[in-house]
C-alpha cells in the first residue's frame, strides 16, 4: 500500500508489510516541477519551429530552398515509405534544427559528469566541424550508468574488478543449466526483502529478455496489469503473451489498487471465472 498526499511535489510512501517489520518508517521522496515559464517557452518554441517547417517545404516545392535530406529516387515512389509524413517533416524541420542539443560526442567515462568534444555547424545542423577543444565537467542527464559501473575510479570500479577476478567477466551459460551463482541466489534475496514479497527473480538486462520471458509467464486466461509508461519490450512481451492487458497510472498505486481488486471481484469478461494468472509489470526505473 502506498500513501500519497495531496502535495504534487513532495510524496510520502509507506509499505503495509507490517508482518515483515520492513521499512516501518516512511520515507520521503521530493522532485522539481517543470516551471511554468519554461513549460510556455517550450513549446512556444516548437510551435514556432511547426510553423516556419511548413513554411520551408513550401518553399522547397517550389525550388526556392534546397533540402539537404535524403529523399528516395523516383523508382522508389511505389514503395512503403520507411517513414511517416509528420516523421519526415519532424525530422526536417525541428530536430534537425536543436538535435545538438543531444546528439553530443563525449570522450570520457559516462559517469555522473562527461566531457564532451566541442564541434560547430556551418549549415544549421546537417553537417558538424569539430574544434579540437572539449568542454568539462558536463553533467551527463542521458545514460544507462545507473549504478555508476561505468566509472574507471571509486566503489564499483574497485568492487568490479574484485568480482571479476574471483567469478571471471561472465558465466557463458544460462542459469538453468551452468550459469547460477551463489551471488545471484544473493540479490534476489536482498530485492525480495527490499520489496517485502516472498521471492524474486533477477534477469539480464535487454529487450528479449521482457519480450520473450513474459510469454512464458503467462498466456490464455492471464490478466497484466501494465504500467503505461513501461519500455516498449514490456508492451511486446505482454501482447505476445496472448494475456488480456489492462494499463494503469503510472506510479499511481490507487489505480493499480482499483484495477486489481476489480479484476478479482469480477473475473475474467462474461464468464467471471477467475485469472488463471494476474501479473503486474512496472519498471524500476523510468527515463
Amino acid at each position: 500500500m502506498y500513501c500519497y498526499p495531496e502535495d504534487k511535489v513532495q510524496h510520502t510512501a509507506c509499505n503495509g508489510s507490517s508482518s515483515l517489520g520492513l521499512y516501518s518508517r516512511p520515507f520521503i521522496e521530493s522532485f522539481e516541477e517543470t516551471p511554468m515559464l519554461v513549460a510556455v517557452l517550450t513549446y512556444m518554441g516548437y510551435g514556432i519551429l511547426t510553423i516556419f517547417g511548413y513554411l520551408r517545404d513550401f518553399l522547397r516545392d517550389w525550388k526556392i530552398e534546397r533540402c539537404h535530406i535524403a529523399r528516395e529516387r523516383e523508382e522508389q515512389r511505389d514503395f512503403v515509405p520507411l517513414y511517416q509524413d509528420f516523421e519526415n517533416f519532424y525530422t526536417r524541420n525541428l530536430y534537425m534544427r536543436i538535435r545538438d542539443s543531444w546528439n553530443r560526442p563525449i570522450c570520457s567515462v559516462p559517469g555522473a559528469k562527461v566531457d564532451l568534444v566541442e564541434r560547430v555547424s556551418p549549415d544549421y545542423n546537417w553537417t558538424f566541424d569539430y574544434t579540437g577543444k572539449v568542454v568539462e565537467g558536463v553533467i551527463n542527464m542521458g545514460s544507462y550508468n545507473y549504478l555508476g559501473f561505468a566509472e574507471n575510479t571509486g566503489y564499483c570500479a574497485d568492487a568490479s574488478a574484485e568480482v571479476t577476478m574471483k567469478y571471471g567477466v561472465g558465466v557463458a551459460s544460462t542459469r538453468q543449466e551452468m550459469g547460477n551463482l551463489d551471488r545471484h541466489e544473493e540479490m534476489e534475496e536482498l530485492v525480495a526483502k527490499f520489496l517485502g514479497v516472498e521471492s524474486a527473480m533477477a534477469f539480464g538486462m535487454g529487450f528479449a529478455t521482457n519480450s520473450m520471458n513474459i510469454p512464458a509467464l503467462t498466456g490464455k486466461g492471464c490478466l497484466i496489469l501494465s504500467d503505461e509508461l513501461n519500455h516498449a519490450s514490456l508492451v511486446l512481451g505482454a501482447r505476445l503473451s496472448g494475456s488480456t492487458i489492462r494499463v494503469f497510472k503510472h506510479n499511481n498505486m490507487q489505480s493499480l489498487e482499483k484495477m486489481l481488486r476489480d479484476a478479482i471481484v469480477h473475473g475474467q469478461p462474461r464468464t467471471h471465472r477467475p485469472w488463471k494468472k494476474i501479473l503486474i509489470l512496472v519498471e524500476g526505473i523510468y527515463r
